[in-house]
């Protein structure tokens, strides 16, 4: 089996994704539904995933954990909640008794958005954090490479919760650079309780014109870091349509795996993390 540990639905006839601006993402402004993505990741041996928030509103989470209970493709839920909630231990208590409940795996927020490079930091967020924990969800980090110090420092607070860093920490591939994202993205995988998505490469590359070799030195920095067993491919559908097609996307990344460590990356890290 080949897992897919990060892709996106959204139906711009329910709500807006108001970060859809500029003309370069314009291809993404239409719907992509989970009928869309079956026939491709058919097409390319993927026969489960796990649907990740978009955008923070607390509807979609409960849309999200529907589609998962409806469709044998999605196996497991990143979901959104405001973790600085005083009551989130109950409100992840009311999502798992929600129709496809038991299908919430775990929680995002865009930090990547926040203008406080230590928000992860905040006492109110690490409350959350901790009630996380407790409920035996996962924690998906969506961060810039700036924000990378504050990740580690929260992991090394919560050692009982599991982060799982999205994209690889959003590295400067289409720059060409490392540092300090190598050092940051090696501290982080230093802590045990710490995971990373070979996700989201191709559109921190050049989307134009990337190419596998553009990708390697990042692919093999994080593989290096965090070993394969703590590693898990994610296409990014649909973001990824912007670079390449989700065939594409799967190859290079298959391409960027030795053999040994492809069972680990594409199925048994996502199967063990979200618990699938």
């Amino acid at each position: 089996m080949t897992i897919d540990a990060h892709h996106h639905v959204w139906d711009l006839s329910v709500r807006d994704q108001d970060w859809i601006t500029g003309p370069e993402l314009q291809p993404l402004r239409r719907n992509f539904t989970v009928e869309d993505l079956e026939p491709e990741a058919a097409a390319a041996g993927v026969t489960r995933t796990v649907l990740v928030q978009t955008i923070t509103v607390p509807e979609e989470t409960p849309e999200f954990l529907v589609l998962a209970d409806t469709h044998d493709l999605v196996a497991g839920v990143v979901g959104w909640t405001d973790l600085t909630r005083p009551d989130i231990a109950e409100e992840l208590a009311r999502l798992r008794e929600l129709p496809g409940g038991a299908y919430l795996k775990g929680i995002r927020h865009q930090v990547q958005g926040e203008p406080d490079p230590e928000w992860l930091l905040r006492p109110d967020v690490g409350r959350g954090l901790t009630a996380l924990a407790d409920a035996g969800l996962v924690y998906d980090l969506i961060v810039q490479p700036h924000q990378l110090p504050a990740a580690v420092k929260a992991a090394e607070t919560h050692p009982p919760l599991t982060f799982v860093l999205d994209h690889l920490g959003k590295p400067p591939i289409a720059a060409g650079t490392r540092e300090p994202w190598a050092s940051a993205v090696r501290a982080l995988a230093a802590l045990p309780n710490t995971v990373c998505k070979l996700s989201g490469m191709v559109t921190e590359a050049d989307p134009a014109s990337w190419t596998v070799d553009d990708l390697r030195p990042y692919a093999d920095t994080v593989l290096d870091a965090f070993g394969p067993d703590r590693l898990m491919f994610g296409s990014d559908w649909p973001v990824c349509v912007l670079a390449g097609t989700y065939g594409e996307v799967l190859d290079a990344a298959t391409r960027l795996i030795a053999p040994a460590d492809r069972t680990a990356v594409f199925e048994t890290t996502a199967a063990r993390v979200y618990r699938l």
